[in-house]
């Protein structure tokens, strides 16, 4: 018979591709993984991995079988959390992803109101690009993420939490004024500089450049004379300190960014870009409650965060 331990190590193995990895990420011996997988292929019968020296892939079968393994571990997931959690709030383990363009801005915020509020939750935190989040909340390693609507998937819900509005971050020596809004078709698509590929910051900054030029294959053409793949907002914002370039900043980053006078920022004419946060998670599972009151007090605690939260952005 199949086993649930036996479908979480063939992910285990489908995911670290190597035996030894594989088995230290489940906390036990390789042999006893090893076994296992062996296991289930003679149950299935079929061949899940292919071997090779140092190096394991998954054949064609294993890696359907693993897609579908990852459902029946979400709904076991989710089975679990209806027993452990029913009538209770905001109890127990609670794994919250969260992209990088969004995580040192709300979670300083947020986490104090959490463990304040609710003393009995224990949080573990996830902070990767939208692909890997929604990837590990489908296979129920997750249980909710926090992240730019929307999400694409009909298995997933969501909800809204604010709005985000972009500003112009650019070198102080720029010579326009902080006081007057800058068109999106204004920016200087050759300095402008973005996080690397992956970010769903960079896909949004593309698609409103490729929208004021009227050109929808932008992304696929790249911008910037940087050849820059930074990794964080604060690399990004470095880069225009000394001059190199421009880029879109969320108003949620400002007052964690924008703190080098090198820096000003100019705000966008009507209809102001941006990108609209929420939280998302798997339709199946039973703590929408939960979701719920997260929502409420991450937009609490954010205290209206589409309002102007630095003097220096004019209005």
């Amino acid at each position: 018979m199949i086993t649930l331990r036996q479908l979480r190590y063939l992910g285990a193995l489908a995911s670290h591709r190597h035996f030894g990895r594989a088995a230290e990420a489940c906390a036990v011996t390789q042999p006893a993984l090893s076994m296992q997988i062996r296991e289930l292929e003679q149950e299935l019968g079929v061949e899940l991995i292919e071997r090779r020296s140092g190096d394991v892939s998954l054949t064609d079968i294993g890696v359907e079988v693993v897609r579908r393994a990852e459902h029946v571990l979400a709904a076991t997931r989710d089975l679990v959390d209806f027993a452990q959690h029913r009538g209770r709030v905001l109890t127990g383990r609670l794994q919250l992803g969260i992209i990088p363009s969004l995580a040192p801005y709300v979670l300083p915020k947020i986490l104090p109101v959490l463990q304040r509020r609710y003393p009995e939750l224990r949080v573990e935190l996830r902070e990767t690009q939208t692909k890997g989040l929604m990837e590990e909340l489908a296979a129920g390693s997750l249980d909710v993420v926090m992240l730019a609507l929307p999400v694409g998937d009909t298995e997933i819900e969501s909800l809204k939490l604010f709005d985000d509005p972009f500003l112009l971050a650019v070198p102080a020596s720029d010579k326009r004024s902080e006081r007057a809004p800058v068109s999106q078709d204004s920016i200087d698509q050759k300095k402008l500089i973005l996080l690397e590929e992956g970010h769903c910051l960079r896909d949004q900054a593309l698609a409103l450049c490729g929208n004021a030029r009227g050109d929808a294959n932008l992304g696929a053409k790249g911008l910037g004379t940087m050849g820059l793949g930074a990794t964080s907002l604060a690399t990004v914002m470095q880069m225009v300190a000394s001059g190199y370039g421009v880029t879109l900043l969320p108003r949620v980053a400002v007052d964690v960014e924008v703190r080098d006078d090198r820096v000003k920022l100019l705000r966008f004419a009507d209809p102001v870009p941006g990108r609209t946060i929420g939280l998302a998670w798997r339709r199946t599972s039973p703590r929408k409650a939960d979701f719920a009151a997260l929502g409420r007090l991450v937009t609490e605690a954010l205290d209206k965060p589409d309002a102007p939260q630095r003097t220096r952005v004019a209005s």
